[in-house]
């Protein structure tokens, strides 16, 4: 019987072992393509259907897509790669390219580093379906729905501010040479689980104040 065909990884650094490593059958530009048409679509959909609850204003409708977005991206996406660790060894299979691009930018993820898999275990497997949750909140008007959105935002913060932190302090042995990698891998796509999540923790915060003051003063 023939020996599988060993592939060199194209990580670092370049001591690190991914024995049957295969690689990507999809380009960068069409995983993008493929994520970005997917997201979009899903986004547009959901503020069309949106319209349907006349009892929503214009920012919970934006808010419902920011939770369909973020929790499919946290269970689908994040829960793969948490629970394949062989994704390197994946053939024609989209989502476990979409990790061995990333680990261009961030080689931990393919060495299955701990500190990457307790941040996305805990986001997949809690603030994934939590984010649905708050779907299903923010339409049916349910009094939990501001705490609810105030402690996935600070979960998803905490789990970005360990990411950046052991990320930096690791330094750069694990990324690419190229500003793409750096840019574009890790600031932007992490960055946006900073800004929209501590705009949505400060709008919760300051509702759930407000409710407390009016409750006071009546």
């Amino acid at each position: 019987m023939m020996a599988q065909q060993q592939h060199a990884h194209p990580y670092v650094p370049r001591t690190l072992e991914l024995p049957g490593f295969v690689p990507p059958s999809f380009s960068s530009p069409f995983l993008f393509g493929v994520y970005g048409a997917a997201s979009l679509l899903l986004v547009v959909l959901t503020w069309s259907i949106s319209k349907r609850h006349a009892h929503l204003n214009k920012v919970e409708r934006l808010l419902l897509c920011w939770w369909w977005f973020t929790g499919l991206t946290h269970v689908i996406l994040e829960g793969y790669f948490v629970f394949t660790p062989d994704f390197y060894k994946k053939q024609s299979n989209f989502l476990a390219d979409v990790w061995k691009e990333y680990s261009k930018g961030d080689s931990r993820y393919a060495a299955r580093d701990m500190a990457v898999i307790s941040v996305e275990g805990i986001t997949a497997v809690l603030a994934g379906p939590a984010s649905l949750l708050a779907v299903y909140s923010i339409i049916a008007r349910r009094p939990y729905q501001h705490p609810l959105q105030l402690i996935i935002s600070v979960g998803q913060l905490y789990g970005d501010a360990v990411y950046f932190i052991t990320y930096f302090f690791g330094g750069t042995e694990h990324r690419l040479p190229g500003l793409t990698y750096f840019w574009l891998y890790i600031v932007f796509m992490n960055g946006i689980w900073v800004v929209i999540p501590s705009i949505i923790a400060i709008r919760s915060w300051n509702k759930i104040i407000h409710a407390f003051t009016k409750q006071k003063e009546t």
